[in-house]
């Protein structure tokens, strides 16, 4: 007889159960988590020194406020002395000013219409104590960079952020509600600056949650404003005594009487607040179940911040109102899970002031998902706010400075890091970085005989990670990333401790940590913050609003799964043949901008309707062509796309079609060059990626360098930083090779330096050996042999930061980078033209080629009259400037449009000295042409390269040897399309600098 299992059905039921028995047992036994003790400030603070290079001992406003002199100076009784900005007793010849009648403020005010100088005013100060700096100013010019100024008491600064303290911009969203495209989906507006004056006092919200307070004595002094960044207009200066913020107890006490109210509460959109003071604090969309509002299925903007809602200072303001004067509860809907298990702080303010201690760097515990909590005390009892009837302001400014402590001592630990990394190389003399070590693994270094110190240097940096580390778990009550990552690197310096003599060897150790350091200040920095809604209530009041389930969840995502059956997806407002068809290779909010431009603009204006459609990459464009279903037009395609599809008779000629002429003169002649091809011309340039020479000016001026201006230069200031355990960052450049962009040292830039060129001119053979090729190719392999430059830097803007690396060439990333991601760098870097060869006249000459972005018109189109004026719309001077002062608006300087339009770009927002540099640059720009067979010269530089540096090779063999494999390639690729030996490619030559008409 036959035993029958049980049903499968039956054992899968069993195994759930259990699994779900287990996991309640395992949350019933787990325990408490683990608490860990809580360090104080004074416990992590390291020295008294500044960590940063070039600081010159500048105390920390935190130790500072902990010292002694701050301590003994309680504030003063209550003062306030106004000094107005035309009163200014001094100003330096740098700073541009004009005196003009303000018709707002009915008095003159001073315009400091750049960043650069300073003014200086004397005030009489009634007696000793601690001051507050209150600035009445208004923003000037358009742009959306930060304005910042330095300030100096009696010809120093009283401490190290004083050098860069921000003045707050604030903006608005352009219209609301949002407009919505053809399927209903929401198009985030334009950012408009709110203009007028702003009375505020000197904040730093990175490492105090109150104004920064100032220590004055009784009589005369010298307040010196000393300009950073921006333009502002100033009508006066005032000390004020400290406003004491009292405790949550004595509010409520000394406050009017609780008192009992009907049942009421009101529920206020995140995502319509009143102002913002950064740019970049963006809406979002989310779906998920129980938002507000429900975006069922479509994509609409119903929270604000997140990611981009995380630098210290940067503020939300709401209005909020109330039906009767009385006591409330706030609520607040949000998500917090964008740094792991770690808090983030926000200081509260209603009506512009703090209203008792418990709202400074209030904390946010992190979540997995949206949840509603009451702004509440550790016992989660809801804090009780006194509101009269009518309107109020609610502002939350993201608020870093309890982690400042960390940030402060893990920068003296990188410095400290920096300075042991230095003796070790001046102990090996190998200044390698990343894959280029330049190890010498056969040697006995004797370390410890060099520097008897190292063991003891090591511990303390040791030591003093540990402190951090366990700082970090008592703020946190939590084991955090960051903290895991210090923990790590106690271990590592333990190793190298172990085996002091073989340091030199483990080199690459040290930058190892301090990469690993930066990156966690970088995440430990983050204040992300996302809101849905905040909710004031009467604190009887239950509102009863609900925040999901797995089982909602579930629902809700059935739901939207439902709803792709019936929506419409196609994004084309017009789908019949005679609308013209763009594909676009960039993100959301640049095609939606681009899409209200054509309706506002170009349609209206030509009577020619648009499909525009957003591809993710332009391998859809290739597969769509190859299928003979292609676009009329593609936007943001790589720079040697058009030409690759020009060479397999795919893309059209724009050079004969109307007005072409004056098109082209919009660009840099250089430029266009990489959209030439046999007599004509496939593509126009949109975009253009500026390499520029970037220097540390604090470091500079500590070395007592000048920034270099021609490689001879930069030969001449490299034995000072190599001396000093630095070096010179040489650039790379981005080309295709087998089909995949690649970075290579740049080969280009020298070769074109040198007054020579890669191929003949009919494009049908390579010349890699002339004799400037050559020049070149020993010039360029020297710098990383007999100079030593690092062969491989994986992040330059890492090293830059650190120091180690204080001088190179990057392109525009790398001042985003700075401009947005090292505050702390404010005003000790500057940007330059590249290094070039100086001629017999006197004259740098800096050829160098730039990467682009490309607009061209598939073959195939039958709209080519169309597609043709909407390419002369496009990237017309008007169009390129509306667009990159639009796209700015969204996210501020990370969204800086980069026009190739040499008009367009005098009028985005660069600031004069900037714009200068760049233009200085963008004359000398020469790209490569495109032939038959091209991508193979990225390939056979770099084996030229490698057989030179690595193997040793004399430069002429190994030069010869990558001539003849190019060679081989483009005539394989010469045979493939039918090219005769006779053929000519008509290179354009191209020998004069630029000049814009």
């Amino acid at each position: 007889m036959r035993v029958r299992g049980l049903p499968r059905r039956i054992v899968m039921i069993a195994v759930i159960a259990l699994c779900i028995l287990l996991f309640i047992a395992w949350r019933a036994f787990e325990g408490k988590p683990e608490v860990y003790p809580v360090l104080s400030e004074e416990e992590i603070q390291l020295t008294s020194k500044g960590a940063e290079q070039g600081d010159q001992g500048l105390v920390p406003y935190v130790q500072q406020l902990l010292s002694d002199t701050y301590k003994s100076q309680q504030p003063s009784n209550h003062a306030s002395i106004t000094v107005l900005a035309t009163e200014y007793s001094s100003s330096s010849e740098e700073a541009k000013l004009s005196r003009r009648r303000d018709g707002e403020k009915l008095a003159n005010v001073i315009d400091w219409r750049n960043g650069k100088g300073w003014i200086e005013w004397i005030v009489d100060v009634p007696q000793d104590g601690l001051y507050n700096l209150v600035i009445d100013y208004a923003p000037t010019g358009e742009s959306f960079a930060r304005i910042i100024r330095g300030i100096q008491i009696d010809g120093t600064y009283p401490f190290l952020e004083a050098k860069s303290i921000g003045l707050s911009r604030y903006w608005k969203d352009g219209q609301f509600p949002y407009e919505r495209n053809s399927i209903g989906n929401e198009i985030r507006p334009v950012s408009e600056e709110l203009m007028g004056w702003n009375a505020g006092k000197a904040t730093d919200y990175s490492v105090s949650s109150e104004p920064l307070r100032f220590a004055l004595t009784k009589g005369a002094h010298t307040i010196r404003m000393v300009g950073v960044a921006g333009m502002v207009s100033l009508y006066s200066l005032t000390l004020t005594t400290p406003e004491e913020i009292p405790s949550y107890e004595s509010y409520i006490s000394e406050g009017p009487p609780l008192t009992e109210s009907d049942k009421w509460f009101q529920m206020f959109e995140a995502e319509r607040f009143n102002r913002k003071s950064a740019v970049n604090v963006r809406t979002l969309s989310v779906s998920q179940s129980f938002t507000s509002p429900d975006p069922k299925g479509k994509l609409i903007y119903n929270g604000v911040g997140g990611e981009t809602w995380k630098t210290a200072g940067d503020e939300l303001e709401w209005e909020i109102s109330v039906p009767e004067s009385g006591h409330y509860a706030i609520d607040l809907k949000y998500f917090q899970g964008y740094v792991g298990d770690a808090v983030v702080y926000r200081t509260i303010m209603i009506d512009g002031k703090v209203p008792f201690q418990e709202m400074l760097h209030y904390p946010f515990r992190p979540n997995r998902a949206y949840e509603i909590k009451s702004l509440a005390d550790e016992n989660e009892e809801p804090y009780l706010f006194y509101l009269t009837e009518g309107k109020h302001r609610l502002s939350m400014i993201a608020d870093n400075s309890p982690i400042y402590p960390v940030v402060a001592a893990l920068g003296e630990i990188n410095a400290s890091l920096t300075a042991i990394e230095r003796d070790i190389r001046l102990i090996s003399g190998n200044y390698g970085f990343g894959a280029d070590q330049n190890l010498d693994t056969a040697r006995v270094w004797e370390v410890t005989r060099y520097d008897p110190e190292m063991e003891s240097k090591l511990r303390s940096v040791q030591q003093n990670i540990g402190r951090v580390r366990d700082y970090l778990l008592g703020l946190n009550q939590a084991a955090t990333d960051p903290s895991s990552a210090l923990d790590a690197a106690v271990n590592r310096i333990e190793k190298l401790v172990e085996d002091i003599d073989n340091i030199p060897n483990q080199i690459s150790a040290f930058a190892e940590i301090k990469t690993s350091i930066n990156t966690w200040i970088t995440t430990i920095e983050n204040q992300s913050l996302r809101l849905d809604y905040i909710v004031v209530r009467n604190p009887r009041t239950d509102p009863k609003l609900k925040v999901p389930n797995t089982w909602d969840n579930i629902k809700y995502t059935a739901s939207n799964f439902m709803r792709t059956f019936v929506q419409q997806y196609d994004t084309n407002e017009v789908n019949d043949e005679d609308a013209l068809t763009i594909w676009v290779m960039r993100g959301r909010d640049y095609v939606d901008l681009l899409e209200v431009m054509i309706e506002r603009e170009f349609t209206p204006n030509t009577g020619i309707d648009v499909n525009v459609n957003l591809i993710p990459n332009q391998n859809v464009l290739m597969m769509s062509t190859a299928a003979g279903d292609q676009p009329d037009l593609a936007l943001g395609i790589a720079m040697e796309t058009p030409v690759e599809f020009a060479m397999r008779g795919a893309a059209e000629d724009l050079s004969k079609y109307p007005g072409f002429d004056d098109v082209k003169n919009r660009f840099n002649s250089g430029l266009m060059r990489s959209y030439q091809y046999d007599g004509g011309v496939y593509g126009l340039p949109e975009t253009q990626m500026y390499n520029m020479l970037f220097y540390r000016t604090d470091i500079f001026e500590q070395l007592k360098l000048e920034p270099p201006n021609t490689w001879e230069d930069v030969e001449a200031i490299l034995p000072t930083l190599q001396e000093n355990g630095m070096n010179f960052m040489y650039p790379k450049i981005t080309l295709m090779q087998d089909n995949v962009l690649t970075s290579k040292p740049d080969f280009v830039m020298p070769y074109y330096q040198q007054g020579t060129e890669f191929f003949t001119a009919d494009g049908m053979q390579p010349q890699l050996t002339s004799e400037e090729g050559l020049a070149a190719f020993k010039q360029w392999t020297a710098w990383f042999s007999k100079y030593n430059l690092p062969k491989d830097v994986p992040v330059f803007f890492n090293h830059f930061r650190d120091g180690d690396i204080p001088v190179g060439v990057g392109d525009l990333t790398m001042y985003v980078q700075l401009m947005t991601a090292a505050p702390e760098l404010t005003g000790r870097w500057g940007m330059l033209p590249l290094p070039g060869v100086r001629q017999d006249d006197g004259t740098v000459e800096r050829w160098a080629s730039q990467l682009t972005t490309s607009a061209f018109m598939m073959e195939a189109s039958d709209k080519k009259e169309e597609a043709w004026k909407f390419l002369e719309w496009w990237t017309s001077d008007e169009a390129q400037v509306q667009y990159g002062l639009d796209i700015e608006s969204f996210a501020g300087i990370a969204y800086r449009w980069n026009t190739a339009n040499s008009n367009a770009l005098q009028n985005l927002l660069w600031t004069e000295e900037e714009l200068n540099r760049l233009n200085e640059q963008n004359r000398w720009v020469k790209n490569l042409p495109y032939v038959p067979g091209y991508y193979f010269l990225a390939r056979a530089m770099d084996f030229a390269w490698n057989d030179t540096i690595v193997s040793g090779d004399p430069p002429r063999e190994a030069l010869e040897r990558a001539q003849l494999s190019l060679l081989r390639e483009m005539e394989r690729k010469q045979k493939e399309f039918g090219m005769l030996d006779d053929y000519d490619l008509h290179i354009t030559p191209y020998d004069e600098p630029y000049r814009r008409e």
